[in-house]
C-alpha cells in the first residue's frame, strides 16, 4: 500500500451556521447530498455534523492533489457513516473521474469536533484495486 496523498481542514463551525442561516436550503443542497442532509439535519450537534463534512470533502480533494478546480461540485463527495460510526467516503462526478485517472484505491476519513470548530483528515492511498464500486454513484445533473 502507498499512500497517494494527505488533506487536513479545520473549519469554525459559527462560518457554516451563517451560511446555513444566510443561504438556508441553497446552501445545503449545493454542498451537502440528500443523505448527508437527512443525516445532519437529525442530530442533535447538527451545525458540527455539517461542518464536519464540509471539512472532510475539502480534505479529500487536497488528498487527491487538485483542490477545488473544474469539473469537481461539492456533491460529487458524500461522507457516510458505517453502523460502529465511523465515517467513510462515497464519490461520484468528478472526484470518481479523477480517483480513476490517479489509480487511487480508497480515500480514508477521520472526523473530530467540538462546539467551535470541525476538522476533517483525509488519506488518498494506491494498493493495486479499484476504488470500491459500492462506494461510487451517479451524481445527479440537476443541481
Amino acid at each position: 500500500m502507498q499512500i497517494y496523498g494527505i488533506g487536513t481542514d479545520i473549519t469554525e463551525c459559527e462560518r457554516i451556521r451563517k451560511m446555513l442561516e444566510k443561504h438556508a436550503e441553497y446552501f445545503s443542497d449545493r454542498i451537502y447530498t440528500d443523505w448527508e442532509n437527512e443525516y445532519c439535519r437529525a442530530r442533535k450537534q447538527f451545525l458540527e455534523s455539517y461542518t464536519g463534512r464540509w471539512c472532510a470533502k475539502e480534505a479529500i480533494l487536497k488528498s487527491i492533489g487538485t483542490g477545488w478546480i473544474r469539473g469537481i461540485a461539492w456533491r460529487d463527495m458524500e461522507i457516510r457513516n458505517a453502523p460502529s460510526g465511523a465515517p467513510y467516503v462515497c464519490i461520484g462526478g468528478g472526484v470518481l473521474k479523477l480517483v480513476r485517472e490517479h489509480q487511487i484505491s480508497d480515500i480514508l476519513i477521520t472526523i473530530s469536533h467540538c462546539t467551535s470548530h470541525a476538522t476533517a483528515t483525509a488519506i488518498a492511498i494506491i494498493d493495486g484495486r479499484e476504488f470500491p464500486e459500492n462506494r461510487t454513484y451517479e451524481r445527479p445533473e440537476d443541481y
